[in-house]
């Protein structure tokens, strides 16, 4: 697309959901969380799943375009890749590079309780620093790697990340009585985080125990928009946040997996893993009652748990919504937008 072209599409770079890579059957056909907003020449990047770099290439998005990268919850899977992001794109970038903007969640504050199976209660890792937010843990990131960074600044006088590389914690609005264990997900409108000439960028919180705070995001252009979930359980925040959106990208989980995994665990360990899926995440068919509750014009399930789960399970639950219905493989291309469907459809077909 040239840069005047401003249609607006989602690229699935990862469909895969969970701290894991999947192994059995369709083993390695989906990579790690991330998804693309992609408007003109600029892209936009939720989460960086595992391969999310190569992703990107494989996409035909530059590091280079990215404008903004924006991180829904600190779980691993969805910021496990945002190290490699920063250091191997580090070499894609131009000297008058614009800077790239890191936006996500910042530090919790304090630890969440423990879970009620445990009969002792767990040590906390890193006691002195349980709970950093985006820009502490990119700084950590980069510190972690220093010997090689400086090694390529000193001797190949390469950039410094921090010189393209912006990390910024989101404030929650003060008024939105937010506390991490207290009130995690209080009723809200989304808020505006981000703007230039392409996007509007809104977040609001939803609901993903324990971990505080987690954002769904949802990007305004001049022909449409699309929102996207992240980790949640259903949520009324998430269905006002999504209001007419023309794309919305929601999480499912398969709890009969779930089930199958953990319910034969003797341990408490498998028991808390059932507690944290059932009140943490969302099914296909919950996931279509909440597009449908916010009136989305399209609806595509990504975020897939687990990540090799036959695509029958999940679009068994796509008869019951009103709009367009996707399951997306990663790299597939999703257009939102008035005028929009035709031309991206004619230009999938073209290269396919």
């Amino acid at each position: 697309m040239t840069g005047t072209d401003l249609t607006p599409r989602v690229v699935t770079l990862g469909t895969a959901g969970g701290p894991r890579w999947w192994t059995g059957e369709n083993a390695g056909k989906r990579s790690g969380i991330a998804t693309a907003v992609v408007v003109g020449d600029s892209t936009y990047l939720v989460d960086a799943g595992h391969g999310v770099g190569r992703q990107l290439m494989l996409a035909g998005l530059p590091v280079n375009s990215l404008r903004g990268i924006f991180i829904t919850h600190l779980h691993s899977d969805h910021t496990i890749d945002l190290g490699s992001l920063a250091i191997f794109g580090m070499f894609t970038l131009k000297e008058n590079q614009h800077q790239i903007k890191i936006m996500g969640p910042g530090d919790r504050g304090e630890l969440p309780p423990v879970s009620a199976r445990a009969a002792v209660a767990p040590s906390p890792v890193f006691p002195e620093n349980p709970t950093p937010g985006t820009k502490a843990m990119f700084t950590h990131l980069m510190a972690a790697y220093a010997t090689d960074l400086n090694d390529r600044i000193l001797d190949a006088l390469r950039p410094s990340p921090f010189d393209y590389f912006v990390p910024e914690d989101i404030q929650i609005p003060t008024a939105s009585g937010y506390h991490p264990n207290e009130n995690p997900t209080p009723a809200m409108e989304g808020f505006e985080i981000y703007r230039d000439e392409n996007v509007t960028v809104t977040a609001t919180l939803v609901k993903h125990p324990p971990i505080a705070p987690a954002f769904a995001f949802r990007f305004d252009t001049v022909h449409g928009s699309v929102t996207i979930s992240g980790d949640t359980a259903p949520c009324d925040n998430l269905v006002r946040l999504a209001a007419d959106t023309d794309l919305l990208l929601h999480e499912a989980i398969d709890f009969d997996w779930v089930q199958r995994a953990y319910g034969s665990a003797a341990n408490s360990t498998g028991q808390a893993s059932i507690d944290h899926h059932k009140k943490s995440h969302t099914s296909a068919a919950e996931a279509v009652a909440l597009a449908n509750r916010a009136g989305a014009k399209a609806l595509a399930l990504h975020h897939l748990v687990p990540g090799t789960t036959p695509v029958s399970v999940w679009e068994s639950a796509g008869a019951d919504f009103g709009g367009r219905f996707y399951v997306p493989n990663d790299l597939d291309v999703i257009p939102f937008g008035t005028d929009s469907t035709d031309r991206i459809l004619e230009e999938m077909a073209t290269v396919q």
